[in-house]
């Protein structure tokens, strides 16, 4: 991994579409969705670190806390702005701040850890074989 400074902010900008929101409250109460929401951040934070990543290299969720106030509408802009805040090694933690056209909608923190792709391959074909023993 290419060294991350402390600070280094990034912002990516996703339209609201009808697969990113709920459908259980009805057509007319179609609003971004929470998990899809956590899904955006971690896409936001994995785009950024593969920028820094050597080959090989990818990075994995290890943790997420953030509110979720408010509703944002279909065809509506979430701009998420990310801060490195924190880098422990191979460990680097963002601050989150996501916003709508119209008002702040989400606030916190995730982790991520950069993992070399072939020996996580391997850490998860050793547990398969584990599970498939009788």
């Amino acid at each position: 991994m290419k060294s991350i400074s402390v600070g280094i902010t990034s912002t990516r900008r996703i339209t609201i579409d009808k697969p990113r929101t709920v459908d259980f409250l009805g057509e007319a109460l179609r609003v971004y969705a929470t998990p899809e929401l956590v899904r955006d951040i971690e896409v936001s934070c994995r785009e950024f670190l593969l920028g820094y990543a050597e080959a090989g290299e990818d990075s994995v969720g290890i943790g997420i806390n953030i509110s979720h106030s408010g509703a944002t509408l279909v065809g509506m802009h979430v701009d998420i702005a990310i801060t490195v805040t924190a880098v422990e090694g191979r460990k680097v933690t963002f601050s989150v701040v996501a916003r709508d056209d119209a008002e702040e909608i989400s606030r916190g923190d995730h982790g991520r850890f950069v993992v070399e792709v072939e020996k996580l391959r391997g850490r998860v074909a050793a547990k398969a074989a584990k599970i498939q023993q009788p």
